[in-house]
């Protein structure tokens, strides 16, 4: 009789595990799955959080960004050194294309109230941070701006050799 019980309860269990699994693939075939286009915008849409450091050595942890054109891009800059701002302060510069680096960077060296922004020049920024020392950490938030390379520098005085890089919208 145990065993009788056995083989009736294996079977009905059986039966439902058949069952459920064929409930599960109707299912399955009636979810529709998202276009290329509906991911494209989801994606374009979402915001690029970028994080970039940069310490008492005078070097970015980056030399290439890439991000999507018209993509809200939050970019943080975080100064992991231990120097005060006046002697080792750091910031982010996006320039606009076909702007001559070394010829901004000499006209930031007199702009130290401006966040080493020259006002004269400030048509040629498309984003920028404060400056700021070890320890301390800063954002902006921007739109991409149209495809192509873009120069992004440090416009502390004498910086711009070594930290300088590509931001890439794709």
């Amino acid at each position: 009789m145990k065993k009788s019980i056995l083989v009736f309860a294996s079977a009905a269990l059986f039966f439902a595990a058949c069952n459920s699994s064929s409930t599960s693939e109707q299912t399955n075939t009636e979810t529709t799955t998202p276009t290329a286009d509906t991911a494209a915008a989801t994606q374009v849409s979402a915001t690029a959080e970028v994080t970039l450091n940069a310490g008492d050595d005078m070097k970015y942890d980056k030399a290439e960004i890439v991000v999507k054109e018209g993509q809200t891009v939050k970019l943080t800059l975080n100064h992991t050194g231990k120097s005060p701002v006046t002697a080792m302060g750091h910031n982010f510069v996006l320039l606009a294309q076909g702007v001559d680096v070394n010829k901004f960077a000499q006209a930031a060296i007199g702009a130290k109230d401006n966040n080493y922004i020259p006002k004269d020049m400030t048509k040629d920024v498309l984003a920028h941070t404060k400056t700021i020392g070890g320890g301390e950490t800063t954002s902006v938030e921007f739109k991409a701006p149209a495809k192509g390379t873009y120069d992004f520098i440090c416009s502390f005085p004498g910086h711009v050799a070594l930290m300088h890089g590509q931001f890439i919208v794709e």
